[in-house]
């Protein structure tokens, strides 16, 4: 990975789930890397490894800011060759649905800003992470539509005020790149799951809520928002990691090109695994009152495959195993979990 060798590389939101374990890999390559993050989900235990040892210099390298703020987006873009934009505001259903406005502004300021800042201060390669949730509402209203291709993103209508935030992102991005502003690499990711996720009720998103419910049963019930017939396309962390890093030097200038799976899986299925998984012969209990989002949707990834040479490696059972694995040792270590 002679690539990486002393680049220095900054990842912003890089102490949460996905930050996290793209520090880890690219200061493994080599790289030198800086970690933003304010820690509103993020956490620094996220940056040790599994001997505890931290796999960035956590006293130089890592920077708790806003990047609401311009003035600390100017600060942490000083002197790099590559920035990772991943920070944003984001986290379960619930808040997403309850936040809209703060959460829709605060993604504006934080893109704007870095996006701004990188421009400035001549960050020769700017990779942005968007998300499947962009797409139309329509086209995730009934169950098993065709996966979705890139361009399947317009004309754009999101469910969710997120869901246009990070296409605002995107298409701030693909303005820069248009006019040589600085290089550009934009992936759209569907739904991230693994090691270093969020499981405090507030903040949570599916699988991580639903592991955190099986391990801390019967002392909190096992309850499924919505009737479970939902469905997502769930990708690894990992494989997301393997998406982040081939960008950098095949996606370049190549326009948006989502990652994850050419198939869904309901949350019931989801549900039944990770109780399966729990060994407690749990009784699912299904709470159609809640909020269930989008109903479906999946990735057409041949633009992934074609131009990063990658593809979805780790089966959701594997996937799921190994996240609960790290989640049961979070909490059995008193991990805050709210």
């Amino acid at each position: 990975m002679s690539y990486w060798n002393n680049k220095r590389v900054l990842v912003t939101g890089g102490a949460g789930q996905i930050g996290s374990h793209l520090a880890a890999r690219l200061a493994s390559y080599g790289a030198k890397v800086t970690v933003a993050d304010n820690l509103w989900r993020g956490k620094k235990t996220n940056l040790l490894d599994d001997a505890g040892q931290p796999v960035i210099d956590l006293d130089r390298d890592f920077l708790q800011v806003d990047l609401v703020e311009y003035a600390n987006c100017e600060r942490v873009t000083e002197g790099q060759d590559i920035v990772y934009h991943l920070a944003d505001v984001v986290a379960g259903i619930n808040y997403v649905f309850g936040n809209q406005f703060s959460l829709f502004n605060t993604n504006l300021l934080i893109d704007s800003n870095m996006l701004r800042a990188a421009i400035a201060k001549r960050v020769q390669s700017y990779i942005y992470v968007g998300t499947a949730c962009s797409y139309p509402a329509e086209r995730q209203s009934k169950l098993n539509p065709p996966p979705f291709k890139e361009e399947e993103v317009y004309p754009a209508s999101p469910e969710s005020s997120y869901g246009w935030s990070k296409l605002m992102g995107e298409m701030g991005c693909d303005l820069a790149r248009k006019e040589k502003l600085l290089d550009v690499g934009l992936l759209r990711l569907h739904n991230v799951y693994g090691p270093h996720c969020e499981m405090s009720p507030e903040k949570s998103q599916v699988i991580p809520s639903l592991i955190r419910k099986a391990i801390q049963h019967p002392e909190e019930e096992f309850v499924v928002w919505g009737s479970g017939k939902q469905r997502r396309a769930f990708v690894f962390v990992e494989d997301i990691v393997e998406a982040l890093v081939a960008v950098a030097t095949k996606g370049m200038n190549q326009g948006a090109i989502q990652i994850g799976p050419d198939f869904s899986t309901s949350i019931s299925d989801i549900a039944e695994q990770v109780c399966a998984i729990s060994g407690k012969g749990i009784k699912i209990r299904y709470d159609i009152s809640k909020p269930e989002g989008d109903v479906d949707r999946a990735a057409d990834w041949s633009k992934a495959r074609d131009v990063l040479g990658w593809a979805p490696r780790t089966s959701i059972q594997d996937g799921l195993a190994r996240t609960y694995a790290w989640c049961e040792r979070q909490l059995r270590h008193g991990a805050r979990t709210a």
